[in-house]
């Protein structure tokens, strides 16, 4: 049964300018210091309006290098650490930490240290990343997958075995830990996170891209729990299947949806003429900026690989605008239009709990502002009592 409700701010800082097919091409956005800055200025915004309205869990994106302004916050637990500061209940998720990008041992203690310092407010988020200029620069492969998700999978055993042993060690292929080295009259073979996090076991999330099975057998296998954003309707049933007889094999029973959150690119007004009409230019602003990465196909010239793993592996957003309205990709309409609609995906998976809502790329601070109010006064009381500050 649905009852949370979340948002999902990627770091844009576009505030709406020449967005669309006929805007600004995405190679020609190139923002100064002061506006890519800007997007931590937004983000604490967008918490204390999300606070006030009852919202559960504000999740945002690391990433890296992106002059162009679409993601810019290269550290989510700094971030959210300081916009703790600001509220008092709301949570911050990290949407996600790109594993190959981090010395493992390094994050586990940044988010340790975030976990404590915010009494647990802080819900840990892993993914592998997409972006070659961003993953590659920082030493680890992307152009080839198979060892990306080799590494990935490494660090994160060794991040696990951080949090919950009081010692370890660790022989892999890409690390060992700790250093065979003398030290202080001893030989080193065993290492201690300081601090760990206080709130163990950490609940921990992974984005479901391409819905792979050696993917959702690594998440079962884990206990990881999966978000799934802007994924065509007939995908979603599909992977909430997959991911519930994977748990199953690894003796986890699962309702249908349980342990997912479902994020939606979506614009709600009076009519959903009017929602289609405003949600059109940024859904063209989006596949400017992703279908060149392989992240989603808007053409047939695009079926070809143009990303570090081709467009094949994300097939699940669509190819036309009408089409991502149609499989409910991207989803417009009035609030009580949406309402019906989450009833639908709640009839249908009665596991599923958690709803996010995209905050998408070219829409401004205050649209989206505009929209968590309308979201959360017309939609949300349909499925939990909202507890609004004063």
């Amino acid at each position: 049964m649905i009852q949370y409700f979340s948002a999902l701010y990627a770091g844009h800082v576009l505030e709406g300018e020449g967005i669309g097919f006929g805007g600004i091409p995405h190679d020609d956005r190139f923002y100064d210091n002061r506006r890519l800055a800007l997007s931590f200025d937004i983000a604490k915004e967008i918490s204390i309006t999300m606070e006030a309205l009852g919202y559960d869990i504000l999740w945002m994106a690391e990433h890296h290098f992106q002059r162009e302004g679409y993601e810019t916050i290269p550290n989510l637990m700094m971030l959210s650490v300081w916009l703790s500061q600001f509220t008092e209940r709301l949570k911050f998720g990290c949407g996600f930490n790109v594993l190959p990008m981090w010395h493992p041992l390094r994050l586990a203690e940044d988010f340790a240290m975030a976990d404590i310092l915010t009494q647990g407010r802080i819900i840990f988020g892993v993914g592998r990343g997409y972006h070659t200029r961003e993953v590659e620069t920082f030493g680890a492969p992307m152009l080839d997958a198979d060892a990306n998700r080799e590494l990935f999978e490494e660090q994160f055993e060794i991040i696990m075995k951080a949090f919950n042993e009081t010692s370890f060690s660790h022989q892999g292929k890409h690390y060992t830990l700790p250093a065979k080295v003398p030290y202080r009259g001893y030989q080193l073979d065993n290492i201690t996170l300081v601090p760990r996090p206080f709130n163990r076991p950490v609940e921990t999330w992974q984005p479901m891209v391409s819905g792979s099975e050696r993917g959702l057998d690594f998440m079962a296998r884990h206990g990881i729990k999966g978000v799934m954003l802007g994924t065509a309707a007939n995908f979603i049933g599909d992977w909430m299947q997959r991911y519930q007889a994977a748990n199953a094999r690894h003796g986890r029973a699962l309702q249908l949806g349980e342990n997912l959150a479902l994020g939606l690119w979506c614009y709600l007004d009076s009519s959903y003429e009017k929602a289609k009409q405003t949600l059109q230019p940024i859904f063209e602003e989006h596949v400017k900026f992703a279908a060149p990465l392989g992240m989603l196909r808007y053409n047939e010239e695009q079926m070809k690989a143009t990303g570090p793993a081709g467009v094949a592996t994300h097939i699940a957003a669509g190819s036309r605008f009408d089409e991502v309205i149609e499989n409910r990709a991207w989803f417009c309409g009035t609030p009580q239009q949406t309402v019906a609609y989450l009833q639908e995906l709640q009839d249908k998976y009665p596991g599923l709990q958690h709803i996010m809502i995209g905050f998408p790329m070219g829409l401004s601070k205050d649209q989206f502002k505009a929209q968590l109010t309308c979201f959360a006064e017309e939609v949300m009381p349909a499925f939990k009592t909202v507890q609004v500050s004063a």
